[in-house]
């Protein structure tokens, strides 16, 4: 039913300032720069072998721009949405409704990019509180037009994210969304002693989402959006690239996962929990 983890959304302020933080921080050029004029936001667009990344800015008036400025002013700037990709959302639609979820009409949208002029137009379908659990999600399903390739800023550039982490307060409801409901493969159930957490992997288009269950006394099923990892060549070239661009960063050290090294940025990301991962 869910074919990919389409993109994820970074609500920021300055639009010009978050594009040029994370050029530095993948070493990509972003490839889309667009306009939203009926939801009052502009975007800068990332993309990435197996997702995109959209900094998400108002620059109008709304809905967009109205959410973006909430998000900010509860929260801060930073992480605020991930998107499901479908290639049939008219089916998508139809189950949901067959299995007596109660879903608002689907919305047309269109981008111009600002530097070619050129247009890309999707479908979107936002979901009920019951499948978003607090999340701001929707799925897509793109139409006509599409981001072309990234250009490389660094010899050190990203091409994957790796895995993006969601906090929960319940597992099991969690999997029943998003396996039983949305069929995304469920590749690791597992209680981790290093953290005393209950983990979970969700894998699909090459990459995972990961889901950290933190329990609280809060009964409703609630979960947020917490941080992201890239996957990076060689970990060491890239950590002295962005020490010499200005961008602080932590000693390297050997990740939770087997056979894996990990850094973490501690500025520039816009309030994104941000790691660097090596497989090795």
């Amino acid at each position: 039913m869910i074919k990919s983890l389409d993109h994820l959304i970074i609500a920021v302020n300055n639009l010009e300032e978050a594009e040029q933080n994370y050029q530095k921080i993948l070493g990509i050029n972003p490839s889309w720069r667009g306009h939203h004029k009926e939801w009052g936001t502009s975007n800068s667009l990332f993309n990435l072998q197996n997702t995109y990344l959209e900094l998400l800015a108002a620059t109008g008036d709304g809905v967009g721009a109205q959410l973006v400025k909430n998000k900010i002013k509860n929260d801060g700037e930073g992480l605020m949405g991930i998107v499901l990709g479908t290639d049939d959302l008219e089916a998508v639609r139809n189950k949901l409704i067959a299995l007596g979820y109660s879903l608002p009409s689907q919305s047309n949208g269109e981008g111009i990019n600002t530097n070619n002029n050129s247009k890309r137009s999707w479908v979107n379908q936002f979901l009920p509180v019951e499948l978003t659990r607090g999340l701001f999600s929707f799925i897509i399903q793109h139409k006509e037009g599409y981001l072309l390739e990234a250009m490389k800023f660094s010899d050190n550039a990203i091409k994957k994210l790796d895995h993006v982490v969601i906090k929960t307060n319940d597992a099991d409801s969690f999997i029943e969304i998003y396996n039983k409901i949305f069929k995304i493969r469920l590749a690791l159930d597992k209680f981790i002693e290093t953290w005393k957490r209950r983990i979970l992997f969700f894998k699909l288009n090459k990459t995972i989402i990961e889901v950290i269950e933190e329990k609280d006394k809060n009964e409703t099923p609630k979960d947020k959006l917490w941080g992201l990892a890239w996957e990076v060549e060689d970990i060491v070239k890239k950590k002295d690239e962005l020490v010499a661009s200005g961008i602080n960063i932590s000693e390297i050290k050997k990740g939770v996962k087997e056979n894996t090294l990990v850094m973490t940025v501690k500025c520039h990301t816009h309030n994104v929990p941000t790691l660097f991962i090596q497989h090795v």
